[in-house]
């Protein structure tokens, strides 16, 4: 029997939730049900192990039924949210953009490593220093880039206006509307008339790079992010491609491209960028799971 309304407690209330979303199977039930209580009450998560005697009141307790039938839904949790963190900013998301992962954040970590003047081998000397984000999204590495180095003028590029609109609102978010330039097109194409050619310090990107035999067995969670975000072709490697041709004539003589692939996919992007394009410098950095997850291709 659910408890009278009015008079739950946070922990009980938590208990109840994570229970009938482990019965419909939905991953991380327990963490989904914090994060989803915390949403609606307003407060930190830490703030729930603390108080876990809070009553929730009758709306609120409405609130946290409703959310939870939109996350069996299998509506993911950050679009249920709105908000998402990734290189410990917060994020504004929608279903317009696909969600920042954790591994990422690793691509933005390597492209911060090297335009940094204690960065890698790789460090560009471009004054001023132009960084190119293709296929933005959400903004987020576009504006974390820009967070982190605060010296570097970027510019963010994506197919979706809609997925601008969400970019250009965490860029003001962040008080970095000024430093990011936004650009509607496909890939590298809008740069053409901003007479970039030899000026750019780097292009990174976290291209769509599912295969079609990856896009059919995706999540009911990930099914939901836009489609265009994800399938990178038949063999999940047209955009990575794309990037590292297009990207040449924009890139100053030590500049470089960072690209998010996936778990299989490092080893033949690097040889393409080698062999076939003729980039000088070709590295395979590893995430934190020991996956090869970033390609970093220097002129």
């Amino acid at each position: 029997m659910a408890e009278p309304i009015g008079i739950v407690t946070a922990k009980d209330a938590l208990l109840a939730a994570a229970g009938r979303l482990r019965e419909a199977d939905i991953p991380s039930a327990r963490l989904d049900a914090e994060v989803l209580l915390a949403h609606v009450l307003g407060v930190r998560r830490e703030y729930l192990y603390a108080h876990p005697e809070r009553r929730l009141s009758f709306n609120e307790y409405e609130r946290y039924q409703a959310v939870l039938e939109q996350r069996l839904t299998r509506l993911p949790v950050a679009y249920i949210t709105g908000k998402k963190e990734f290189m410990s900013l917060e994020f504004t998301v929608d279903q317009h953009v696909l969600i920042p992962r954790p591994e990422t954040e690793v691509l933005v970590e390597e492209v911060i490593s090297r335009v940094r003047p204690c960065g890698g081998a790789f460090l560009p000397l471009a004054n001023p220093m132009i960084i190119a984000d293709i296929g933005t999204g959400s903004g987020a590495i576009a504006v974390s880039i820009a967070w982190f180095v605060e010296d570097a003028q970027v510019i963010a590029t994506d197919i979706s206006g809609d997925a601008l609109d969400v970019a250009r609102a965490n860029a003001r978010k962040h008080n970095l509307g000024h430093r990011i330039k936004f650009l509607q097109g496909d890939l590298l194409a809008p740069l053409a008339d901003e007479g970039l050619e030899h000026r750019l310090t780097a292009v990174v990107s976290n291209p769509p790079y599912l295969s079609r035999r990856a896009m059919a067995s995706v999540t009911p969670e990930v099914a939901l992010e836009p489609k265009s975000a994800l399938f990178g072709g038949e063999a999940g490697l047209d955009f990575s491609f794309a990037i590292l041709e297009q990207a040449r004539p924009y890139l100053v003589p030590d500049g470089f491209v960072a690209l998010e692939v996936g778990y299989d996919q490092a080893e033949a992007v690097a040889s393409f960028a080698k062999e076939e394009l003729g980039y000088g410098k070709v590295e395979v950095i590893r995430d934190l799971a020991g996956i090869e997850r970033v390609v970093i291709a220097g002129q």
